[in-house]
């Protein structure tokens, strides 16, 4: 698993076009690919580096589902809460790349950042399946899809290793955005406890579960903050991962976030790791974990709910859409935790397989740089 992390066929890197419309840029993990696919993601200080890293996880993910297309994300730098200048910013990107999307090379769609509805120029040619633009229970059906895949893989993780699913269970959240609130309804719908939720304002935690209602509530008011005024004491965002002992820790936020010292520091009562953000691990990190007998779930497998989404039938319905997750990530979660090496090896060694059925030998799987 060493080597250049953007290291592609035949010691290869990736392809990045560079955007002039707005400050931004589409990575290719794959270059020569008939078809790559993955997000845009919106941020002030995205960087083409942190955006290759996640288009080898598309390219990873897209693997691990038996798809012949490549992994690439799109990046561009700008602030996702100042929603005149996003509009914007979107308008002009979506101009600028329809004729790859057009022309079937490049297909994206949300990332952290972006919804659905900031691609609307883009679906006039390819509508995304009905679902993807739903609204259950009041939220967006994207934003319920990821979080219901996180939650589905770790309950896998759980029955396999210790019996019983997500019933008296915990879990620490990093990251409440719309997939961590995600994670934290069906979690809770599954019978588990929220202990610990992280914003970059904080981190608030309650062994005996917090009110996850009540912080969606305060999320769609105050945003991050919503981990300051939830009424408990508030203590720094890395907190979740040295004093919140939770039965799954899932992180949510950027990549390379499970460190050798994050994986060193976390209580000893932590049992799965289940990514909703991509590309958390870095080598030196999952080597702990796997040393301290923390199952790894692979990232690319758990966050997969989108993807499968994106792929459904045009006229499937959100119920048929979210059993479809259930039993592809599940199903998925169970093949790699059989492997000797634990479940991210597996993943990546399932992966790289299906990747030489049709393109060549695998690029290296998907791990972040250790800081």
């Amino acid at each position: 698993m060493a080597g250049d992390p953007l290291a592609g066929r035949d010691g290869g890197g990736p392809e990045i076009v560079e955007l002039g419309s707005v400050p931004g840029f589409v990575v290719f993990d794959l270059p020569g690919a008939p078809t790559s696919a993955g997000g845009t993601r919106l941020a002030p200080d995205v960087s083409v580096a942190e955006v290759a890293l996640l288009a080898r996880a598309m390219t990873y993910k897209f693997a691990s589902l038996g798809d012949r297309v490549a992994g690439a994300k799109a990046g561009v730098r700008g602030d996702p809460a100042d929603q005149a200048a996003k509009d914007a910013l979107m308008a002009r990107f979506c101009v600028e790349v329809r004729p790859l999307v057009d022309a079937g090379r490049f297909l994206t769609g949300p990332d952290m950042g972006t919804a659905e509805e900031d691609f609307a120029p883009l679906r006039e040619r390819r509508a995304a399946p009905a679902a993807m633009g739903a609204v259950v229970d009041g939220v967006p059906f994207e934003d319920v899809l990821t979080g219901y895949g996180v939650a589905a893989a770790a309950e896998a993780a759980l029955r396999a290793g210790w019996g019983s699913g997500w019933d008296g269970r915990s879990v620490a959240i990093e990251g409440f955005g719309k997939v961590g609130g995600g994670v934290a309804g069906e979690v809770t719908r599954r019978g588990g406890r929220v202990v610990a939720v992280s914003t970059v304002a904080g981190c608030v935690a309650d062994p005996s579960g917090l009110d996850v209602g009540r912080l969606l509530a305060l999320r769609r008011v105050h945003g991050d903050a919503c981990v300051v005024r939830y009424g408990r004491p508030a203590g720094p965002p890395g907190q979740l991962f040295t004093a919140v002992d939770a039965d799954v820790v899932v992180p949510g936020t950027r990549p390379g976030v499970i460190s050798a010292r994050t994986a060193g520091s976390l209580p000893s009562g932590v049992r799965v790791i289940a990514p909703a953000a991509n590309v958390p691990y870095t080598v030196q990190g999952a080597d702990v974990l796997r040393r301290r007998g923390i199952v790894a779930l692979p990232d690319f497998v758990c966050n997969a709910g989108a993807v499968i989404g994106y792929r459904s039938a045009a006229g499937a319905t959100p119920g048929e859409v979210l059993a479809a997750a259930d039993a592809t990530i599940t199903g998925l979660t169970l093949e790699a935790l059989r492997h000797h090496d634990g479940p991210l090896t597996g993943a990546c060694e399932l992966a790289g397989t299906f990747l030489r059925s049709w393109w060549g030998e695998p690029p290296d799987p998907p791990f972040a740089p250790e800081a």
